[in-house]
Parts: C-alpha cells; structure tokens; sequence
C-alpha cells in the first residue's frame, strides 16, 4: 500500500495462483474510516477515553464491532481480492496473505475486516505483516535464525520497575501484583534453567530493579533465542517525524547514557540508542547491533510497540529489531487495556487476566516452529470466544492489538 492522498494498494499472488490486481481508494474515504476505527481505540491520555472504549467504543459491543468490521472491508478490501480469496475458501484453500501497510493505515486490524457479518479475513486466511524491504535488506545487517538458535536462552523483560515511578503511575506496573499461581509466573517457571535472569521462584523474574540497558546487552551478547519484553513503550507520534525516539522503558537510572532524555530519574532506552549504539557520544564507539545483538524472535508487548510502520521512514523499535538481527517480531498496533482495566471497566472477574493470557499465548507462539500459525489459531480461539459469549472481555480491544512482522520477503 502507498499513501498518495488517495491510497494505492496493489497485490500479486506467489506463484501466479491467481491474477494481481491494483487498487485505488479515495483519500476522503480512507480517512473517514482510519478517523471511526481510532476513536473505537482505548485513549488513556485523553480524559474518560479508557473507560469509553470499553462501554461506547465501536469495539465494546459484538454488533457494533462487527458494523465497524463490516465497514473496514468495505473500504479497504477490493472486491477482486475479496473474490479471489472466497473463491480460494471454497475450494478448500487458506492463503497466507502478508500486508506491507501504507503508514496511514498501519492501526487498522486486517484479521477483522469483515467482507460478510458472518465472516472474517482471519476466517478465510493466515494474516501477517510484511516488514519493509528497506529494513530487512539494508546494509550491515546480520539476521539470526530460530532453527540456529532455539535451544538458547529466553531474555525476558517482566513489568521492570522503572526508576521515579510508582506501581500505580504512568509507567508502573502493567502486569499488577504477581503471584505463583498466575497464568504467566507458571509459564515462566517452564523455563527454568533457560530463562534469563537466573530464578529460584518465578515470581522474582517480573518487577527487577536490575534489568537496565548494560545488563540486557549482557543477557544478548551471551546468547539468546528469544526476547520477551513485557512492560512500557513510549510511542513518537507520526506527527513529529521521529520514529527513532520510541522508548522503551527498563531499570535505567538518570546516571545512564544515552540518546533519550531524561525522564524525573530514569532514561528510557530509545530506538536510537538500539540503532546507534555509543555513536557520537563515546570516544571508543560500538555500534547498536553489537552491543545488543537481538535473537531471531521478539516479542515486545507494550502500548504501540508497532508504532513505527505508521512512520514514511521507520526507525523505531520494530526497525531497531530488525536491524539488530530479528527474523520475526511481534508487536502491538494501539494501546493496550491492562488486567486492571478490564476489571475496573469491562466487568471482568477478579481472577480474570486477559492480558496475562495474551502474554502467555504470544510466548507460548514463539517457541513453536510456526509462530504466525500459532498466533493466529490463538486469535482465531478469541474470535470464536467473542462470537459466542459476546463480552467486553473477548472483544478485540486487546486480542487484535497484536501483529506478527516477518522478515521473510516473498517470490512470485
């Protein structure tokens, strides 16, 4: 897809199955419809916007969902591909369809589109995200392989205490206070021995005040096969034409270096900082992708962890990943409604923990040969789950935040 005040899409088929085709889609209509699916959004920074997702939001009910659903498609859904991707259903067939979104369209979740109300694209095919050919192709950059390096340690991130703030702030806890019994310590004790930082109990693996910058290029640089961080993401906004200051928030104090400002007591570690490493501002530099050489697969759930590809030129975190070695990275399209949040708006059970379970599915989906499968069969689980009970806790508000970006380029 290309933006051009209207927006141009084009898609051709791997081994000519079927004919491409080009599409164009008036500007006015493509902001319409990026303007209705933003305002479905939950929007902590703006007064009642979290708690209105969850009660008038578009996303908050099945019917209205599933009108907003039916409306993506109308407008971003060319009716040739529609066709030929019913006709491939009907014949049996589930295409892999990948999606290199133009910025402007980059939050819109193409596994809901809705081309009938009883049926989505993620019904009728496997969805990802294509990462931009500039990313995977440019120059320096070493990728790491999965099948290489599977039986290597997990690098986990959990819910840092970031330094300044209080569990119950801006940047506190995400996860909420952690127990044996929850859904993600369990997942965590599975590991074991393969789980960086070294744990006797799981609970002492969420909530560090050691998990900086040095000790996660340490963690890398020892080996690793994965790199799951759960916890905080501060996003640039495309208005500003800087993708490269996204941050991501670990156990860094005031007293380290870097490219991000200082926030009361701590400095965000920055996309820049990934990319450039030490450049210009020490005399003995090391570049980005030596110091924090990032595993064949990432995962980082936090609020619009995605957020680069709504950017002409990426250059955050997703780019930082990419560049650094990662074959495979799943990230988050919009923010993301806490356990917290569904039990306070979305009346939600005490012991229910969406977010939780999200975590445990995404970690659960990394470490199987087909991680894109595996996602989707997941969300395929959550849709039926919403289909059926028709509560705020299965809507898409949190489930369909997530996108997979490969780095594996297709061949006609």
């Amino acid at each position: 897809m290309a933006d051009a005040g209207d927006l141009y899409l084009s898609w051709y088929w791997a081994g000519e199955v079927d004919a491409p085709g080009v599409a164009v889609i008036p500007e006015d209509q493509v902001a319409a419809a990026v303007a209705r699916f933003a305002a479905a959004l939950p929007r902590p920074e703006v007064p009642g916007g979290l708690e209105a997702a969850f009660t008038t939001g578009e996303l908050a009910t099945f019917d209205a969902e599933n009108e907003l659903a039916q409306y993506l498609s109308r407008v971003f859904l060319p009716f040739r591909l529609a066709e030929q991707l019913y006709r491939l259903w009907t014949g049996g067939v589930r295409p892999y369809v990948r999606i290199q979104p133009s910025p402007r369209v980059a939050r819109i979740p193409w596994e809901l589109l809705a081309p009938d109300p009883e049926l989505r694209l993620l019904d009728i095919a496997d969805v990802g995200t294509l990462a931009p050919a500039g990313l995977v192709h440019a120059p320096g950059r070493v990728a790491r392989s999965w099948s290489a390096d599977r039986a290597l340690p997990v690098v986990a991130v959990l819910d840092p205490r970031v330094p300044g703030f209080r569990a119950d702030s801006a940047l506190g806890s995400v996860l909420g206070r952690m127990d044996g019994q929850a859904p993600l310590a369990r997942r965590v004790a599975e590991y074991g021995d393969r789980l960086a930082p070294a744990v006797t109990d799981p609970v002492d693996a969420f909530r560090r005040t050691d998990v900086d910058r040095d000790w996660l290029g340490r963690a890398l640089r020892a080996g690793a096969a994965r790199l799951l961080y759960v916890g905080h993401v501060t996003a640039a906004t495309p208005e500003s034409g800087r993708s490269e200051e996204a941050r991501l928030h670990l156990a860094c104090t005031d007293a380290t270096t870097g490219f991000a400002p200082i926030d009361r007591i701590h400095r965000p570690l920055s996309a820049k900082d990934l990319i450039l490493g030490t450049h210009a501002a020490a005399a003995d530099p090391v570049d980005g992708a030596t110091r924090w050489p990032i595993p064949a697969r990432v995962a980082l759930i936090a609020c619009e962890s995605g957020g680069d590809l709504r950017f002409g030129e990426a250059l955050g975190l997703l780019a930082a990943m990419i560049h650094g070695g990662a074959e495979l990275v799943t990230a988050s399209r919009w923010t993301l409604p806490t356990d917290l949040a569904f039990q306070r708006f979305g009346a939600a059970g005490s012991g229910t923990r969406p977010l939780q379970d999200a975590v445990c599915a995404i970690d659960a989906a990394h470490e199987r040969p087909d991680p894109v499968e595996a996602l989707l069969r997941w969300q395929r689980e959550r849709l039926a789950a919403w289909r059926d009970t028709r509560q705020v806790v299965d809507s898409p508000l949190l489930w369909a935040a997530f996108a997979t970006v490969d780095t594996h380029q297709c061949s006609s």
